[in-house]
């Protein structure tokens, strides 16, 4: 018999990078608001570690007790035998994964909300890929823009603005939407690396500028600045630079005193009475199960956990699974196919590069010419692109499995003497894809994989995609030229192998004013269960050829500002 708690306005799953920024608008509100997270509170002094193999080989073991435990399954086709993975791309804690992203913070472009009725109109439908189940967004970038303005002052974000209000300023991305006014902190600071890729782009016609990020560049409300040490793309800030909402919306909420933080509490049922309506969520913590009553739930995990729970969650009301009476729950579903999928280019210079340190990928200089629609697709065979980017910080243990280039053999003391000489003479990039939902691809229950409390973990179908591999092929020849043009000396491109578990993954309940294709209204709010919300990736309804997080978090904060709005209607009461 699970025990009941005093009830609350709502219930946020997840306190991660999406509900973590929702709780605060929630809370200023006034709106008691349980935040229910698996994880718990990381100290900066101890959790967070300058260590290779802490951070990049064991993945913060300590703090994703639960991922570890419910790493989905992923097949290539209905057919194929589903397998789970070795590791999980997401973690628990609060701040989630938050706290050891890249923390590239990007908008996504105009063209990515429209990209079906754009494509129609420049191309034709013909150019639609094959078997896509692509939607526009019912939200425009124009709508959201207030949004991504807030969010962008609020947690903290680092850049130049290349287009105020219709005035574009080569310094910044002059493709990006038209914003309101500049960032709140200048970018990064450069090198001589990165000044010479900036410098290599400029030759070849291109508009290079350094990539936003929520990353302080210098104090901001309290916080460090960046002290470039490294270990920013799987590890933590000890000095607390790097934005996470562990450091920036979540404690602001809890200063409202209308934010209780549940940790250690780990979600498996949101309850629905007969009518439909959610009434609260089931959770287990130091086992016990514990009934928290809410008159709106929220949920913000990651996308596989967000579906997986909805399809958890059978009830009278909902006998295939919470808001699926229309069968769309795990439809739609789709990763950024970039890196994760053999997408990188590697180079090789006849010089020390001297990326050992710094702030990877929000430190990097970006080229944005060859995404989304910024190029002529015709003849192309595809749509969509990808954004490169050139970038700061390298390990010993990564630096060393590098590629001989066909120069060396990849084991003995020819291959020691190799890397000896030119470990610090190689750099790789980040190519990040356009990606857009299949019929073919879509989540579901694995029937035979159990998590410790023997439920079903998620299960991933999803083949090769044409278009996104074509994308991705013509991406990794720009990059190859923007080498060349630094003066690499050998190029190695890796070999498309399709999709897998990624770290960017999107769809699942999408968000679309149709409710025979979509999950949630323009809101984020459920069509057949209207009390409940869903939060993160899982809404989106493309990828944009660059990182998720600032659009999860302006959505998040969206969402929130509309149900405190329209409380009585969405709530009841």
């Amino acid at each position: 018999m699970a025990i009941n708690l005093k009830p609350v306005d709502v219930a946020v799953v997840g306190l991660g990078a999406a509900g973590g920024v929702a709780v605060l608008p929630l809370a200023r509100a006034g709106l008691k608001v349980a935040g229910i997270e698996a994880g718990t509170w990381m100290d900066p002094a101890k959790d967070f570690k300058p260590d290779e193999i802490h951070n990049n080989v064991r993945g913060l073991v300590t703090t994703v007790p639960k991922a570890k435990k419910e790493i989905p399954t992923f097949r290539t086709s209905p057919d194929a035998q589903a397998r789970q993975g070795a590791t999980h791309p997401m973690m628990n804690a609060i701040g989630g994964t938050s706290i050891h992203y890249h923390a590239q913070s990007w908008r996504l472009k105009p063209w990515d909300f429209k990209s079906r009725s754009e494509t129609i109109k420049r191309y034709g439908a013909s150019l639609l890929p094959q078997g896509s189940t692509l939607e526009d967004w019912p939200v425009s970038y124009e709508e959201l823009e207030p949004y991504y303005d807030t969010v962008e002052h609020e947690v903290g974000v680092s850049g130049k603005a290349g287009n105020i209000q219709g005035t574009l300023d080569p310094a910044g991305n002059v493709y990006e939407g038209p914003r309101q006014r500049e960032y709140p902190m200048p970018p990064l600071r450069t090198c001589d690396f990165l000044d010479h890729m900036h410098k290599a782009a400029v030759s070849l016609g291109w508009k290079p500028f350094h990539a936003p990020s929520a990353i302080n560049s210098q104090p901001y409300r309290g916080r460090a600045a960046c002290a470039y040490h490294g270990y920013c793309d799987r590890g933590g800030c000890h000095v607390r630079a790097k934005n996470s909402t562990c450091f920036t919306t979540i404690p602001e909420a809890q200063k409202t005193k209308n934010l209780t933080v549940f940790d250690h509490a780990q979600v498996t049922r949101i309850v629905a009475d007969g009518n439909g309506k959610v009434t609260g969520v089931l959770y287990i913590r130091d086992g016990k199960e514990y009934f928290q009553p809410a008159k709106v739930v929220l949920v913000s995990s990651y996308t596989y956990e967000n579906t997986r729970l909805l399809l958890l969650s059978k009830s009278k009301a909902y006998p295939n699974g919470l808001s699926n009476n229309h069968g769309q729950v795990g439809k739609h579903y789709f990763g950024h196919w970039d890196a994760q999928a053999g997408v990188g280019v590697t180079a090789l210079f006849p010089m020390d590069v001297n990326t050992w340190y710094g702030a990877m990928l929000s430190q990097g200089v970006v080229v944005d010419e060859w995404a989304d629609d910024s190029f002529d697709h015709s003849g192309l065979g595809f749509i969509g692109g990808a954004s490169l980017c050139s970038f700061m910080e390298k390990h010993p243990i990564a630096a060393a499995s590098m590629s001989t280039f066909g120069r060396a053999p990849a084991w003995g003391s020819k291959w020691k003497q190799f890397v000896h000489e030119n470990a610090g003479r190689w750099t790789t990039s980040y190519l990040q894809t356009n990606s857009f939902p299949y019929e073919n691809t879509y989540l579901d229950l694995d029937p035979e994989v159990k998590d410790p409390l023997g439920d079903p973990v998620c299960r991933v179908t999803s083949g090769p995609k044409e278009n996104e591999t074509r994308a991705a092929v013509y991406a990794q020849n720009k990059m190859e030229e923007w080498f060349r043009a630094a003066g690499a000396i050998e190029v190695v491109k890796g070999q498309p192998f399709g999709p897998a578990l990624s770290t960017h993954t999107y769809g699942g309940t999408r968000m679309g004013d149709n409710l025979e294709t979509n999950v949630v209204d323009r809101w984020g709010f459920s069509h057949e269960a209207p009390n409940l919300g869903m939060l993160g990736g899982s809404v989106f309804g493309t990828s944009g050829a660059r990182n998720p997080t600032l659009t999860m978090q302006a959505l998040a904060w969206r969402t929130a500002e509309h149900l405190s709005k329209n409380w009585k209607a969405i709530a009841g009461s």
